[in-house]
């Protein structure tokens, strides 16, 4: 196999003087240091004094000299094929480190397309680019990272009410698929909102408006997103503890066991509230969610669930959740 991606070496352009003086072929000379005849031509055209006499040292610091200045004019983002893909999937609301390990999923053993997080955030908030502000391509928009913060619970008297820690530990192991967590989101004024439900295995989000964050909304919002379900894929919800789950025992009736999480703990349903994060990232504090409408907020769910993640090996939710969907109707 040709030598085609390495650059050549001092020696080998010692080498290549040495023979092209004892009037060997450039074919011949590919032949023996194992490269294309066309490296060869290229070399001595390029790197030849007044482009006549190849001398090896003079080669190697017009070699030196490309290299740095092709160093020095480097595309920001590697290559313009990747630069391309970065952006118009940071404008599809991915971050860096979904792009990173997607790009390595779709191009398998092709590092011309392989790029890490870190260089993407590097180049995002590199002091060159400040005033362009791609920060606010991030799901957060900010400069600053912030601490996670969830929903404060409230303290209300849940009927039925059956703790996270009686839940059974297959739940705990991702093993099972059907298992989910659920939440709300408050829009403005605490009144219209989303009722939003993760799956813990697919990673899948479904969530549907409540025109009143209350227990009847909230049950309505349950109901439309698991009765279409197969009995396989909806087990059970772990749910906060806001006032609108006092109806959660009412799933019952079609297969489903509740848990509530413990109070001010959030961790406990981690899936849920980063899901809710992302969804924030669409719809900021005070939207009003009796504005928006349900296409919109269908677009909304098939982006968050056609994102790859990284626990998924960067396969996206709906792929995942699609493959359990059809072991289903077998």
């Amino acid at each position: 196999m040709k030598n085609k991606y390495l650059r050549l070496s001092s020696t080998e352009r010692q080498l290549i003087a040495s023979w092209k003086k004892d009037g060997v072929s450039n074919k011949e000379i590919g032949r023996r240091l194992n490269r294309n005849t066309s490296t060869i031509s290229r070399e001595i055209k390029r790197n030849s004094w007044k482009g006549e006499i190849y001398e090896p040292l003079h080669a190697q610091a017009r070699a030196d000299k490309r290299k740095e200045k092709a160093w020095k004019t480097k595309h920001p983002l590697k290559n313009k094929d990747v630069y391309a893909y970065v952006f118009e999937r940071l404008r599809w609301g991915w971050s860096p480190e979904q792009i990173s390990g997607r790009l390595k999923k779709e191009h398998p053993n092709d590092p011309y397309w392989y790029i890490s997080h870190e260089t993407i955030y590097l180049f995002i908030y590199d002091k060159k680019n400040k005033e362009k502000r791609f920060w606010e391509y991030l799901r957060r928009k900010q400069k600053r990272r912030r601490k996670k913060l969830g929903r404060k619970s409230q303290r209300v008297c849940i009927p039925d009410r059956v703790s996270i820690h009686q839940r059974p530990k297959i739940i705990d192991k991702r093993k099972q698929v059907g298992h989910w967590e659920g939440d709300s989101i408050v829009g403005r004024n605490h009144l219209s909102g989303l009722h939003t439900e993760y799956e813990r295995v697919s990673s899948i989000t479904r969530f549907k408006k409540i025109r009143r964050v209350n227990a009847d909304e909230t049950y309505k919002a349950l109901e439309k997103i698991f009765e279409p379900l197969p009995k396989k894929l909806r087990r059970s919800t772990t749910l906060d503890n806001g006032s609108e789950m006092v109806k959660h025992i009412k799933l019952k009736k079609i297969g489903m066991k509740t848990y509530f999480a413990d109070p001010y703990s959030a961790y406990q349903r981690g899936g849920n509230e980063n899901a809710n994060l992302w969804i924030r990232y669409y719809f900021p504090k005070g939207t009003d969610f009796n504005k928006i409408s349900d296409e919109e907020l269908k677009d909304v769910e098939w982006e968050l669930n056609n994102r790859p993640r990284k626990r998924l090996n960067f396969a996206t939710p709906q792929e995942v959740f699609n493959n359990y969907l059809k072991g289903c109707s077998r």
